[in-house]
């Protein structure tokens, strides 16, 4: 509920990748460092709780770096609902949520989009 599009993923796995090739990790896995680094927190348990699976999750965006064909058909296989296609995850986002969870204004939203909200806050987190 609180992925409004794919471009903030897409910041948050590249930030993934570059503190892998400075092996820097901050959590222990490059899949939990994705979930951290989209998570705007900057507690690894607070980010894996907030971003991660749970009980009520409805749905899921599964992200795998490298992912093989084999890969991706087990991954299928252990979701169980249907598939949809990225743009309806703008539809799907808790918009109300998203903001609570980022801290984002409702003037910043009058100048910018929910999705460069998220991916400004996953840039500068480490600045800030």
């Amino acid at each position: 509920m609180l992925i409004p599009d794919i471009f903030p993923v897409l910041a948050a796995a590249h930030k993934t990748l570059v503190v892998k090739s400075r092996d820097s990790l901050t959590t222990r896995t490059l899949h939990s460092e994705l979930v951290y680094n989209y998570s705007g927190s900057k507690h690894i348990t607070e980010s894996l709780k907030r971003c991660g699976i749970s009980e009520s999750t409805t749905y899921v965006l599964a992200a795998r770096f490298d992912a093989t064909p084999d890969e991706i058909k087990a991954i299928e296989k252990l979701v169980i609902g249907k598939e949809i296609d990225l743009e309806e995850l703008e539809g799907r986002a808790n918009q109300a949520q998203i903001q609570k969870h980022y801290k984002i204004s409702a003037s910043e939203l009058g100048i910018s989009s929910l999705a460069d909200a998220i991916t400004c806050r996953i840039a500068a987190r480490d600045a800030l």
